[in-house]
């Protein structure tokens, strides 16, 4: 992992994008290829409360090499959307039609925004998702099974809305057919993360998954997979002590950040506090830990400034074509 001082050293250079995006979100940027294929790029901007708040070195490159570890180790159980990996920060993936559902499996009640169970929890609310939960919860308390808490992507709001399952279908959302192909592979999915997890000590509390619909109607998993922006992971070893104890546990991924706007009264609106560079730096290292933990393999950090070795990537992409 790279050291906690270098990473404040590069937090000037940390990679927030290309500029040169066909298109782009909080996090991703992406262009079309030819021959039906995509290629995106992960930066290192951090988005929590529905907006970009910062950007931390190597953060993009976990996340993209992550993934494909991830895309590969679940190919069993659901197709997915990755070609190849031209750059840490880099991926070619088949054009897929996104379905207009985020799929979030919970094995906890946790969390601090406001389609968290554990924020729903304690603003007294005991049916969510058309979940029942009883009275005298505690916050991050283990769920008896798995449940599915699916929102949409954005809403009227522009924030994302809570639905139940049984909605996405009533709503007209999805088709039944593939909304239960859908939950079956997320459900199939927490399972193999949760027992990885275990492997590393860890574990896996809750997950967003996304998915997509290929040029020939074929489900695919696509964007990112259990990743410390889209998962939440807690260390087993102190998990039971500091939950008895009343205490956070410690965690491994964007939560983290979350707690400390938390801690300063922030929930998403208004304009955010300022928080200081070695909280982004711990974030960094983080990250780097998660990714070696569940991978088992060491991370190597890709060179910084990012930007000119992404763009030198795109462009052997477009001249090469699909055929990376």
């Amino acid at each position: 992992m790279v050291s906690e001082s270098l990473i404040e050293e590069l937090l000037p250079l940390a990679f927030k994008g290309t500029g040169k995006a066909e298109e782009e979100g909080k996090v991703r940027e992406w262009w079309r290829l030819q021959d039906g294929m995509r290629f995106i790029v992960t930066t290192d901007r951090l988005s929590a409360f529905d907006r970009v708040l910062s950007a931390v070195p190597f953060k993009g490159q976990v996340l993209n090499e992550l993934s494909a570890f991830w895309f590969r180790a679940t190919a069993d159980i659901v197709a997915h959307h990755l070609v190849s990996v031209p750059d840490p920060n880099c991926a070619v993936v088949v054009e897929a039609s996104p379905l207009p559902i985020e799929v979030i499996v919970r094995g906890y009640i946790t969390g601090v925004t406001s389609t968290a169970l554990w924020r729903r929890y304690e603003l007294g609310e005991r049916t969510i998702y058309g979940q029942h939960f009883p009275e005298g919860m505690r916050k991050n308390e283990r769920l008896p099974h798995p449940i599915m808490t699916p929102t949409t992507k954005g809403g009227p709001t522009g924030h994302d809305e809570r639905l139940e399952p049984r909605e996405v279908v009533e709503k007209g959302y999805l088709g039944a057919a593939v909304w239960n192909r859908v939950q079956d592979a997320a459900f199939a999915l927490f399972a193999r993360g949760t027992e990885r997890a275990a492997q590393a000590g860890l574990i896996l509390v809750d997950t967003k998954y996304e998915f997509g619909l290929a040029a020939d109607g074929s489900l695919l998993l696509i964007d990112e997979v259990h990743t410390p922006d889209s998962s939440r992971f807690w260390l087993a070893s102190s998990y039971g002590e500091r939950f008895d104890a009343g205490l956070e546990p410690e965690s491994r991924d964007k939560e983290f950040v979350r707690l400390f706007y938390a801690e300063k009264g922030y929930r998403g609106d208004g304009e955010p506090p300022e928080l200081s560079d070695s909280v982004w730096a711990e974030t960094s290292r983080l990250y780097q830990e998660l990714y070696e933990k569940l991978t088992g393999l060491p991370f190597v950090p890709a060179s910084y400034p990012a930007g000119p070795r992404v763009l030198k990537a795109l462009e052997k992409a477009r001249a090469r074509g699909a055929g990376l």
